[in-house]
């Protein structure tokens, strides 16, 4: 068991959710407000996403990046930024002619993706590390070896931490080549994510396999999404792991009862210490990541 956990919150996401809860932050104003509630309930780190304020969806926008950075240091509240990198690898296809991408496809290179954490400079960025079938039709995610390979050289330059996102075994596979290849630099930082189809499946016996794969020395991470976010809190800790949940992952405190991102950071912080474990601060955080901003680092 994990004795020290870190609690991300995943404030917004950029899927289809800001019209099913009025929770769902999707102003610079209201992401960077919902950063400070989910810090001031517990949370060490805040992972951002933007969205386009008439549409509710996700954006690449470095201007409202930028915003909600700004917005989040002149609160004064001790947070560690973690900022997407995965927006720009979404590719929906043609029914008929399977070349042909139709709306809803936002798909650019390595390095296209992150304009806003070279001028930004973020504790930690995302790196989702494979394609991915990403749920039903014909949408998929896609970040190739080479792809892949180009961003992480690019964060590594720019000293960013890479939180590298698992949803399957073969990219642990393809993280661990990385790691290998010397452009990740250690100890690297993974981030589990289970029950999001069709990856890898919320199964506890399988998170225990992963978390067997991973590289000695690593740090990591693991949620669920929806129903199961809060009860993954439980297995990650107890496997050893840090924490995540927020309104990205999932909508609900309870069936039926809407939450907020505080509330579910406070849920996270009842389940971590009733299991005897102690919340790390952003401090804390820092230290554990072999963050840049650590202390004496």
């Amino acid at each position: 068991m994990n004795s020290e956990v870190i609690i991300t919150c995943a404030l917004t996401g950029a899927g289809d959710t800001a019209g099913k809860s009025e929770h769902v932050p999707v102003s610079p104003e209201q992401i960077a407000a919902s950063a400070v509630e989910a810090a001031n309930a517990g949370a060490a780190v805040v992972h951002i996403h933007v969205r386009d304020v008439e549409t509710g969806k996700g954006s690449r926008d470095v201007a409202l990046y930028r915003d909600v950075v700004r917005r989040v240091a002149d609160s004064g509240v001790d947070v560690v930024v973690n900022l997407t990198a995965g927006m720009g690898g979404d590719l929906v296809l043609d029914d008929e002619d399977p070349l042909k991408p139709v709306d809803g496809t936002d798909l650019v290179n390595a390095n296209d993706r992150l304009p806003h954490v070279e001028e930004l400079l973020p504790d930690i960025c995302t790196l989702d590390c494979g394609s991915l079938n990403f749920g039903e039709g014909h949408q998929l995610y896609v970040s190739t070896p080479d792809m892949l390979r180009a961003g992480a050289k690019r964060i590594q330059e720019l000293g960013v931490k890479p939180e590298l996102e698992i949803f399957d075994t073969g990219q642990l596979w393809f993280a661990t080549k990385m790691i290998e290849e010397g452009i990740i630099d250690p100890p690297p930082l993974f981030q589990l994510c289970m029950g999001i189809p069709y990856g890898a499946p919320a199964n506890p016996e399988l998170l225990q396999t992963m978390v067997n794969m991973l590289p000695d020395g690593s740090q990591w991470a693991s949620f669920s999404i929806g129903r199961d976010q809060l009860p993954w809190v439980a297995h990650s800790a107890l496997l050893g792991g840090h924490v995540r949940v927020g309104l990205e992952d999932n909508l609900y405190l309870s069936k039926g009862v809407k939450a907020t991102n505080g509330q579910l950071v406070e849920r996270a912080v009842g389940i971590v210490e009733g299991l005897g474990a102690k919340i790390a601060s952003a401090e804390d955080a820092r230290r554990i990541l072999n963050l840049r901003g650590a202390r004496g680092a």
